[in-house]
């Protein structure tokens, strides 16, 4: 079965201390919550008709049930892997299972201007676009990006 947007949502996980935002070092990620990127994704994906199912965690085997089920049940994965990022090889091979499926990966920082050890994602490696430096902005890019691709049956 061809997934599209009408058919299953997008799925967008943050990991740990995303649930922080607008809290945490706002100097770095700004004032918006986790629930105005709930929202700004919601909008986002309804703008294609369809919607987004947005999660949180700061447990990395949680994040790769979650990434298990969008592998059988969701369009495609936008996914903020915070500090994960830079040490989970069990994300990536739980995205790596994600065959056929759109995944977009997005930090709200550009993790390139900061210490050495976050330039490095091992996300990267599955991912079909990566956005970093553009805030909040950044996640409805990616639900863009996923409609895109999947409009253009590039998946």
């Amino acid at each position: 079965m061809t997934r599209t947007l009408a058919s299953a949502p997008i799925m967008v996980l943050n990991g740990p201390n995303l649930n922080l935002l607008g809290q945490r070092q706002p100097e770095i990620y700004g004032s918006e919550t986790l629930a105005d990127v709930a929202a700004l994704c919601a909008a986002t994906a309804a703008r294609h008709g369809g919607t987004a199912d947005c999660r949180q965690s700061n447990h990395e085997g949680q994040l790769i049930d979650w990434i298990h089920e969008a592998r059988e049940h969701h369009a495609g994965i936008v996914i903020n892997p915070g500090a994960y990022s830079h040490t989970s090889v069990a994300i990536l091979d739980a995205l790596n299972a994600c065959d056929g499926l759109p995944v977009i990966e997005v930090h709200i920082s550009n993790i390139h201007r900061r210490e050495a050890f976050r330039h490095h994602s091992y996300v990267s490696a599955r991912a079909d676009a990566v956005i970093a430096g553009c805030g909040v902005q950044g996640y409805a890019f990616a639900v863009e990006r996923i409609a895109a691709l999947l409009d253009a049956g590039a998946r």
